[in-house]
């Protein structure tokens, strides 16, 4: 495996991020979880949501284990696969509608085809922890930011591939955006964490998303030391101060009138 920690840990400092950079792992089930794996049915006698087992694994640094028995939110565990949902699509649509998120059954079809659902279960199990722990090859990377952080990635990633990256935007279930759809179409994505996110996991108002398969960390831990350096792009964006600020014409008489300038 990659060095994960240091890789990790530069990306945290390079972007002074809040929260940690997470690996996700989608697994055959809770046998699969490593020792000292918190899985919320059984540690904090509870069941959550996707989103919160996030915030425990970036911002607590806990690693999180979670199965059919843990979760609490129907649209995403009918998103996920973790249902036995015949038609997820058609289930997903109605809720949307019952809850004024859709305005009829063909506009909630219409978004639901475009959105990451998956029709069979990607796994019985889903493994969040911190990238910087190292204990698995993840098949997702997720890491939260504010819009100058993720700009900041976006060029690293856009400096060694080539490619603009994509998001698809909705305001709901958007866990899937940024778990399961790198995770199904092998491509970086950009998330808008949507209502569950800020209402359940505390997602703030300035947070957004960037995750993408294990296979592009390398680029965006190498675009983040080149991308931009000649011109110092960095994060915090810096300022641009070689300018004379103008000030109002009565702070310019007083100036004169007591010889400043």
């Amino acid at each position: 495996m990659e060095n994960y920690e240091g890789i990790a840990n530069f990306i945290r400092d390079e972007l002074r991020l809040r929260g940690f950079p997470i690996a996700v792992k989608y697994l055959k089930g809770r046998d699969d979880f490593p020792e000292k794996t918190r899985q919320p049915s059984i540690d904090l006698k509870k069941r959550i949501t996707i989103c919160q087992a996030v915030t425990m694994a970036r911002i607590y640094g806990w690693t999180v284990g979670l199965t059919k028995e843990d979760l609490i939110c129907v649209p995403a565990m009918i998103a996920f696969g973790f249902s036995d949902s015949k038609n997820p699509a058609d289930n997903l649509a109605g809720l949307l509608c019952d809850i004024d998120l859709a305005k009829n059954p063909e506009t909630a079809q219409k978004e639901l085809s475009s959105m990451s659902v998956s029709d069979s279960e990607p796994s019985r199990a889903i493994l969040l922890a911190p990238l910087a722990k190292g204990i698995m090859e993840p098949d997702v990377i997720v890491i939260y930011g504010n819009p100058a952080q993720v700009m900041r990635m976006v060029q690293s990633l856009v400096y060694s591939k080539g490619s603009r990256i994509t998001g698809n935007f909705g305001g709901k279930i958007e866990c899937t955006e940024y778990l399961l759809s790198p995770y199904l179409d092998q491509k970086p994505k950009i998330a808008i964490p949507g209502n569950g996110d800020r209402i359940f996991s505390m997602t703030q108002d300035d947070e957004m998303a960037l995750s993408f398969p294990n296979s592009f960390l390398s680029d965006l831990y190498d675009g983040l030391k080149k991308a931009g350096r000649s011109i110092g792009a960095r994060y915090p964006v810096t300022f641009y101060q070689n300018f004379q600020p103008k000030f109002p014409p009565q702070h310019m008489k007083l100036g004169k009138e007591l010889n400043l300038f």
